[in-house]
Protein backbone atom coordinates (compact mmCIF):
# COMPACT_ATOMS: atom_id res chain seq x y z
CA UNK A 1 0.00 0.00 0.00
CA UNK A 2 0.75 3.56 -0.68
CA UNK A 3 1.96 5.71 1.98
CA UNK A 4 -0.40 8.80 2.75
CA UNK A 5 1.42 12.22 1.78
CA UNK A 6 0.19 15.16 3.74
CA UNK A 7 -2.59 15.98 1.72
CA UNK A 8 -4.32 12.89 1.49
CA UNK A 9 -3.99 12.51 5.45
CA UNK A 10 -5.50 15.61 6.54
CA UNK A 11 -8.57 15.45 4.11
CA UNK A 12 -8.67 11.55 5.53
CA UNK A 13 -8.73 13.24 8.86
CA UNK A 14 -11.21 16.00 8.11
CA UNK A 15 -13.16 13.68 6.39
CA UNK A 16 -13.97 11.59 9.37
CA UNK A 17 -14.08 14.17 11.59
CA UNK A 18 -16.75 15.96 9.33
CA UNK A 19 -18.61 12.23 9.64
CA UNK A 20 -18.83 12.74 12.97
CA UNK A 21 -20.13 15.89 13.46
CA UNK A 22 -22.68 15.77 10.73
CA UNK A 23 -23.90 12.75 12.25
CA UNK A 24 -24.24 13.92 16.12
CA UNK A 25 -25.76 17.25 14.44
CA UNK A 26 -28.48 14.68 12.87
CA UNK A 27 -29.04 12.47 15.81
CA UNK A 28 -29.28 15.87 17.51
CA UNK A 29 -31.35 18.16 15.42
CA UNK A 30 -32.45 15.55 12.99
CA UNK A 31 -32.75 17.81 10.02
CA UNK A 32 -30.60 16.35 6.92
CA UNK A 33 -30.04 19.95 5.70
CA UNK A 34 -28.69 21.66 8.51
CA UNK A 35 -26.55 18.49 8.88
CA UNK A 36 -24.93 18.47 5.26
CA UNK A 37 -24.23 22.20 5.81
CA UNK A 38 -22.12 21.23 9.08
CA UNK A 39 -20.84 18.01 7.06
CA UNK A 40 -19.29 20.57 4.28
CA UNK A 41 -18.67 23.20 6.30
CA UNK A 42 -16.78 21.30 8.91
CA UNK A 43 -14.72 19.35 5.70
CA UNK A 44 -13.66 22.74 4.43
CA UNK A 45 -12.39 24.35 7.32
CA UNK A 46 -11.29 21.31 8.89
CA UNK A 47 -8.88 20.52 5.87
CA UNK A 48 -8.07 24.02 6.14
CA UNK A 49 -6.72 24.43 9.23
CA UNK A 50 -5.12 20.62 9.83
CA UNK A 51 -3.57 21.22 6.72
CA UNK A 52 -1.90 24.39 7.26
CA UNK A 53 -1.29 23.84 10.78
CA UNK A 54 0.25 20.52 10.02
CA UNK A 55 2.42 21.52 6.92
CA UNK A 56 3.95 24.72 8.62
CA UNK A 57 4.54 22.65 11.69
CA UNK A 58 6.24 19.59 9.82
CA UNK A 59 7.66 21.95 7.23
CA UNK A 60 9.54 23.51 10.12
CA UNK A 61 10.56 20.55 11.83
CA UNK A 62 11.91 18.89 9.09
CA UNK A 63 13.99 21.95 8.03
CA UNK A 64 16.02 21.45 11.16
CA UNK A 65 16.44 17.94 10.24
CA UNK A 66 17.68 18.21 6.67
CA UNK A 67 20.06 20.89 8.22
CA UNK A 68 21.51 18.35 10.61
CA UNK A 69 22.27 15.97 7.64
CA UNK A 70 23.22 18.35 5.05
CA UNK A 71 25.47 20.24 8.11
CA UNK A 72 28.75 18.25 6.85
CA UNK A 73 27.94 17.24 3.04
CA UNK A 74 26.84 19.60 1.11
CA UNK A 75 28.31 22.99 -0.06
CA UNK A 76 26.77 26.41 1.36
CA UNK A 77 24.77 27.38 -1.44
CA UNK A 78 22.53 23.73 -1.20
CA UNK A 79 22.61 24.55 2.64
CA UNK A 80 20.66 27.57 2.17
CA UNK A 81 18.50 26.79 -0.19
CA UNK A 82 17.10 23.28 1.86
CA UNK A 83 14.36 25.04 3.77
CA UNK A 84 12.72 27.02 0.91
CA UNK A 85 13.00 23.95 -1.83
CA UNK A 86 10.68 21.47 0.00
CA UNK A 87 8.32 19.29 -2.21
CA UNK A 88 4.58 18.30 -2.21
CA UNK A 89 5.72 15.65 0.13
CA UNK A 90 8.68 16.34 2.59
CA UNK A 91 8.22 13.58 4.89
CA UNK A 92 8.74 11.21 1.82
CA UNK A 93 11.36 13.52 0.85
CA UNK A 94 12.92 13.41 4.53
CA UNK A 95 12.70 9.71 4.18
CA UNK A 96 14.65 9.46 1.12
CA UNK A 97 17.59 11.87 2.48
CA UNK A 98 17.53 9.95 5.72
CA UNK A 99 17.92 6.68 4.03
CA UNK A 100 20.53 8.26 1.65
CA UNK A 101 22.20 9.69 4.46
CA UNK A 102 22.43 6.67 6.14
CA UNK A 103 23.77 4.53 3.81
CA UNK A 104 26.34 7.32 3.28
CA UNK A 105 27.45 6.69 7.02
CA UNK A 106 27.52 3.28 6.71
CA UNK A 107 30.05 3.66 3.78
CA UNK A 108 32.03 5.85 5.63
CA UNK A 109 32.34 3.42 8.51
CA UNK A 110 33.12 0.14 6.45
CA UNK A 111 36.13 2.36 4.55
CA UNK A 112 37.03 3.64 8.03
CA UNK A 113 36.96 0.07 9.21
CA UNK A 114 39.22 -1.02 6.53
CA UNK A 115 41.48 1.77 6.82
CA UNK A 116 42.01 0.91 10.44
CA UNK A 117 42.92 -2.44 9.47
CA UNK A 118 44.80 -1.57 6.51
CA UNK A 119 46.62 0.62 9.22
CA UNK A 120 47.31 -2.18 11.84
CA UNK A 121 48.58 -4.78 9.16
CA UNK A 122 50.76 -2.58 7.38
CA UNK A 123 52.34 -1.45 11.19
CA UNK A 124 52.68 -4.57 12.41
CA UNK A 125 54.12 -5.51 8.62
CA UNK A 126 56.84 -2.69 9.29
CA UNK A 127 57.80 -3.52 12.63
CA UNK A 128 58.36 -6.77 11.52
CA UNK A 129 60.52 -5.77 8.71
CA UNK A 130 62.47 -3.39 10.93
CA UNK A 131 62.94 -6.17 13.72
CA UNK A 132 64.26 -8.80 11.23
CA UNK A 133 67.57 -7.20 10.22
CA UNK A 134 67.38 -5.37 13.47
CA UNK A 135 67.50 -8.27 15.93
CA UNK A 136 69.92 -9.80 13.03
CA UNK A 137 72.73 -7.37 13.71
CA UNK A 138 72.18 -6.90 17.33
CA UNK A 139 72.94 -11.04 17.75
CA UNK A 140 75.99 -10.86 15.65
CA UNK A 141 77.56 -8.19 17.08
CA UNK A 142 76.68 -9.49 20.41
CA UNK A 143 78.28 -12.66 19.45
CA UNK A 144 81.57 -10.62 17.98
CA UNK A 145 81.55 -9.00 21.35
CA UNK A 146 81.32 -12.15 23.09
CA UNK A 147 84.61 -13.32 21.74
CA UNK A 148 84.11 -14.63 18.27
CA UNK A 149 85.69 -11.08 17.52
CA UNK A 150 89.31 -12.73 17.89
CA UNK A 151 88.87 -15.55 15.16
CA UNK A 152 89.09 -13.66 12.09
CA UNK A 153 87.31 -16.41 9.91
CA UNK A 154 84.38 -16.32 12.43
CA UNK A 155 84.59 -12.29 13.37
CA UNK A 156 84.80 -11.99 8.74
CA UNK A 157 81.73 -13.98 8.18
CA UNK A 158 79.35 -12.57 11.37
CA UNK A 159 80.94 -9.36 9.65
CA UNK A 160 79.67 -10.27 6.45
CA UNK A 161 75.93 -11.53 7.59
CA UNK A 162 76.03 -7.97 9.45
CA UNK A 163 76.47 -6.14 6.26
CA UNK A 164 73.68 -7.62 4.13
CA UNK A 165 71.24 -6.91 7.41
CA UNK A 166 72.58 -2.97 7.27
CA UNK A 167 71.35 -3.25 3.23
CA UNK A 168 68.50 -5.08 4.21
CA UNK A 169 67.58 -2.13 6.37
CA UNK A 170 69.10 0.57 4.06
CA UNK A 171 67.00 -0.47 1.31
CA UNK A 172 63.75 -0.80 2.97
CA UNK A 173 64.12 2.96 4.24
CA UNK A 174 64.77 4.27 1.03
CA UNK A 175 61.59 2.39 -0.13
CA UNK A 176 59.55 4.04 2.34
CA UNK A 177 61.00 7.35 1.56
CA UNK A 178 60.83 7.30 -1.93
CA UNK A 179 57.11 5.32 -1.59
CA UNK A 180 56.65 8.17 0.28
CA UNK A 181 57.32 10.74 -2.07
CA UNK A 182 55.46 9.31 -4.43
CA UNK A 183 52.18 9.58 -2.33
CA UNK A 184 52.74 12.55 -1.39
CA UNK A 185 53.41 14.17 -5.37
CA UNK A 186 57.10 14.77 -4.74
CA UNK A 187 58.73 12.89 -6.55
CA UNK A 188 60.03 14.89 -9.91
CA UNK A 189 59.83 12.59 -13.64
CA UNK A 190 62.05 13.56 -15.67
CA UNK A 191 59.99 12.55 -18.63
CA UNK A 192 61.61 11.58 -22.17
CA UNK A 193 60.94 10.22 -25.51
CA UNK A 194 62.77 6.53 -25.41
CA UNK A 195 62.25 3.34 -27.11
CA UNK A 196 60.58 0.77 -24.48
CA UNK A 197 61.51 -2.38 -26.36
CA UNK A 198 64.98 -1.33 -26.50
CA UNK A 199 64.86 -0.57 -22.05
CA UNK A 200 63.36 -3.80 -21.57
CA UNK A 201 65.92 -5.59 -23.72
CA UNK A 202 68.54 -4.07 -21.46
CA UNK A 203 67.04 -4.84 -18.67
CA UNK A 204 67.16 -8.26 -19.81
CA UNK A 205 70.57 -8.38 -20.77
CA UNK A 206 71.50 -6.94 -16.71
CA UNK A 207 69.50 -9.98 -15.05
CA UNK A 208 70.64 -12.90 -17.66
CA UNK A 209 73.37 -13.59 -15.23
CA UNK A 210 70.85 -14.18 -12.12
CA UNK A 211 68.15 -15.94 -14.05
CA UNK A 212 70.58 -18.41 -15.12
CA UNK A 213 71.43 -19.03 -11.49
CA UNK A 214 67.59 -19.53 -11.27
CA UNK A 215 67.21 -21.81 -14.43
CA UNK A 216 64.97 -18.94 -15.54
CA UNK A 217 65.40 -18.64 -19.44
CA UNK A 218 64.69 -14.67 -20.58
CA UNK A 219 63.45 -14.96 -23.99
CA UNK A 220 64.42 -13.06 -26.91
CA UNK A 221 62.61 -10.05 -27.62
CA UNK A 222 62.48 -10.35 -31.38
CA UNK A 223 60.19 -7.26 -32.16
CA UNK A 224 61.57 -5.85 -35.18
CA UNK A 225 59.60 -2.59 -34.17
CA UNK A 226 60.38 0.59 -32.08
CA UNK A 227 57.67 1.10 -29.54
CA UNK A 228 58.75 4.90 -28.06
CA UNK A 229 57.25 6.51 -25.26
CA UNK A 230 57.26 9.68 -23.31
CA UNK A 231 57.91 8.59 -19.69
CA UNK A 232 60.91 8.68 -17.26
CA UNK A 233 62.91 6.31 -18.33
CA UNK A 234 64.61 5.54 -15.13
CA UNK A 235 61.65 5.07 -13.42
CA UNK A 236 60.36 3.52 -16.14
CA UNK A 237 63.17 0.56 -16.18
CA UNK A 238 63.28 0.29 -12.23
CA UNK A 239 59.51 -0.91 -13.07
CA UNK A 240 60.35 -3.65 -15.54
CA UNK A 241 63.50 -4.66 -13.16
CA UNK A 242 61.38 -5.08 -10.24
CA UNK A 243 58.77 -7.45 -12.48
CA UNK A 244 61.77 -8.88 -14.12
CA UNK A 245 63.22 -9.81 -10.79
CA UNK A 246 59.65 -11.16 -9.58
CA UNK A 247 59.33 -13.29 -12.16
CA UNK A 248 63.24 -14.69 -11.58
CA UNK A 249 62.11 -15.00 -8.02
CA UNK A 250 59.02 -16.78 -8.09
CA UNK A 251 59.66 -18.59 -11.14
CA UNK A 252 59.76 -22.58 -11.46
CA UNK A 253 63.23 -24.53 -12.93
CA UNK A 254 63.40 -23.91 -15.76
CA UNK A 255 60.74 -21.31 -16.90
CA UNK A 256 60.66 -18.54 -18.99
CA UNK A 257 60.04 -15.06 -18.57
CA UNK A 258 58.98 -12.84 -21.80
CA UNK A 259 57.68 -9.35 -22.58
CA UNK A 260 55.23 -8.42 -24.65
CA UNK A 261 54.47 -4.35 -26.52
CA UNK A 262 51.03 -3.90 -27.89
CA UNK A 263 50.47 -0.25 -29.68
CA UNK A 264 46.93 0.88 -28.08
CA UNK A 265 46.73 4.50 -29.99
CA UNK A 266 47.49 6.59 -27.31
CA UNK A 267 49.54 4.34 -25.28
CA UNK A 268 51.46 1.44 -25.26
CA UNK A 269 51.14 -1.64 -23.19
CA UNK A 270 53.83 -3.39 -21.79
CA UNK A 271 53.34 -7.07 -20.53
CA UNK A 272 55.95 -8.98 -18.65
CA UNK A 273 54.92 -12.83 -18.38
CA UNK A 274 55.91 -15.78 -16.90
CA UNK A 275 54.87 -19.18 -16.46
CA UNK A 276 56.21 -19.50 -13.30
CA UNK A 277 53.71 -20.43 -9.98
CA UNK A 278 50.97 -18.39 -10.70
CA UNK A 279 49.23 -16.68 -7.91
CA UNK A 280 45.72 -17.48 -6.85
CA UNK A 281 42.69 -15.24 -7.27
CA UNK A 282 42.19 -14.06 -3.74
CA UNK A 283 45.85 -12.52 -3.37
CA UNK A 284 45.33 -10.37 -6.69
CA UNK A 285 43.54 -7.62 -5.06
CA UNK A 286 45.89 -6.95 -2.60
CA UNK A 287 49.16 -7.32 -4.61
CA UNK A 288 49.98 -3.97 -5.00
CA UNK A 289 50.00 -3.04 -1.04
CA UNK A 290 52.80 -2.20 0.72
CA UNK A 291 54.41 -5.17 2.57
CA UNK A 292 51.85 -7.51 1.38
CA UNK A 293 53.02 -11.09 0.61
CA UNK A 294 51.62 -14.21 -0.62
CA UNK A 295 54.34 -16.85 1.11
CA UNK A 296 55.81 -14.47 3.79
CA UNK A 297 59.04 -16.80 4.96
CA UNK A 298 59.62 -17.67 0.81
CA UNK A 299 59.45 -14.19 0.06
CA UNK A 300 61.34 -12.90 3.20
CA UNK A 301 64.44 -16.06 2.13
CA UNK A 302 64.43 -14.09 -1.61
CA UNK A 303 65.14 -10.61 -0.18
CA UNK A 304 63.33 -7.58 -1.09
CA UNK A 305 61.57 -5.65 1.18
CA UNK A 306 58.09 -6.20 0.60
CA UNK A 307 57.50 -3.03 -1.24
CA UNK A 308 58.55 -3.04 -4.93
CA UNK A 309 55.06 -3.49 -6.41
CA UNK A 310 53.65 -0.84 -4.06
CA UNK A 311 56.52 1.55 -5.54
CA UNK A 312 55.95 0.27 -9.31
CA UNK A 313 52.07 1.18 -8.99
CA UNK A 314 52.63 4.68 -7.55
CA UNK A 315 55.41 5.19 -10.29
CA UNK A 316 53.08 4.91 -12.84
CA UNK A 317 50.00 6.53 -10.95
CA UNK A 318 52.12 9.36 -10.79
CA UNK A 319 52.67 8.96 -15.01
CA UNK A 320 48.93 8.81 -14.78
CA UNK A 321 49.10 5.58 -16.25
CA UNK A 322 47.71 1.96 -14.50
CA UNK A 323 48.95 -1.54 -13.81
CA UNK A 324 46.95 -4.71 -14.40
CA UNK A 325 47.94 -8.55 -12.97
CA UNK A 326 46.14 -11.48 -14.28
CA UNK A 327 47.44 -14.75 -12.84
CA UNK A 328 46.86 -18.65 -12.57
CA UNK A 329 47.85 -21.21 -10.07
CA UNK A 330 50.55 -23.62 -12.56
CA UNK A 331 50.04 -21.37 -15.26
CA UNK A 332 51.63 -18.32 -15.18
CA UNK A 333 51.45 -14.57 -14.10
CA UNK A 334 50.95 -11.48 -16.53
CA UNK A 335 52.13 -8.15 -15.21
CA UNK A 336 50.40 -5.33 -17.90
CA UNK A 337 51.08 -1.77 -17.69
CA UNK A 338 50.21 1.36 -19.88
CA UNK A 339 52.94 4.41 -20.92
CA UNK A 340 52.18 7.45 -22.45
CA UNK A 341 52.94 7.08 -26.61
CA UNK A 342 55.68 9.73 -27.59
CA UNK A 343 53.66 12.33 -29.93
CA UNK A 344 56.83 12.64 -32.10
CA UNK A 345 57.79 9.20 -32.85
Amino acid sequence: MNKLSIQNLTILISLLLAVIIGLLNLYFDASWQHSLIIFFATLIIASFLLYYVVDIYLRNRIRLVYKVIHQYKLSKSLKESIGDNLGDDPLKEMEAQVENWVADKSREIDDLRKMETFRKEFLGNLSHELKTPLFNIQGYVHTLLDGALDDPKTSKQFLDRTAKSVERLSNLLDDLDEISRLERGEAVLAKENFDIVQLVKEVFESMDFKAKKRNVHLAEIKSGKAFYVYADKEKIRQIITNLVDNSIKYGKEDGETRAGFFDMDENILVEITDNGIGISEEHLPRLFERFYRIDKHRSREQGGTGLGLAIVKHILEAHHQTINVRSSIGVGTTFAFTLEKASDK
